[in-house]
């Protein structure tokens, strides 16, 4: 097992990659609503970052789970479980998740970007809460003991 201040390093690190590819998602569903890019080229983009999105979530929710965070489980065991709802419900047919020929009906192109939008969110406000989860395990500990840890370093 490794040490809190490890294990929330990883959790901003997975959180600031996934919050950046989030950001790329809204970027190519923009450039398809501007009509820079067609549906083929921007459902193509999309759908080779599905998996890696979920695979990231899911180790971030699995490395709290093992180091018994139970409350930061239980707040991300639902946006796991969607994603992956997301991915394996996946009509047959269909090329993924984000599928060329319905882009474009029925407001798929809105609803896409609505999700990304609350995915953001989501990611935005864990992000704040991993940061301050790694201060306070950074600052956990006696202050008195560690300065005179460092006065005894000094001694040799």
């Amino acid at each position: 097992m490794i040490s809190d201040s490890l294990l929330f390093t990883l959790a901003l690190l997975d959180t600031a990659c996934i919050l950046c590819l989030l950001i790329y998602f809204v970027i190519t569903l923009s450039d398809l609503e501007c009509d820079y890019l067609n549906a083929q080229q921007c459902c193509t983009k999309l759908n080779i970052w599905v998996l890696p999105k979920l695979m990231a979530h899911g180790f971030l929710t699995f490395l709290l789970l093992i180091h018994a965070h139970w409350i930061l489980v239980l707040v991300n065991l639902p946006m796991t479980l969607w994603l992956a709802y997301e991915h394996f419900t996946v009509p047959t047919g269909n090329t993924g998740v984000y599928d060329p020929t319905e882009i474009h009906n029925r407001g798929q192109l809105k609803k896409h970007m609505r999700d990304c939008m609350i995915y953001l969110g989501y990611y935005l406000i864990f992000f704040v809460v991993y940061l301050y989860c790694l201060i306070i395990s950074l600052l956990q500990g006696n202050p008195i003991k560690r300065d005179e840890d460092l006065a005894d370093m000094h001694d040799y």
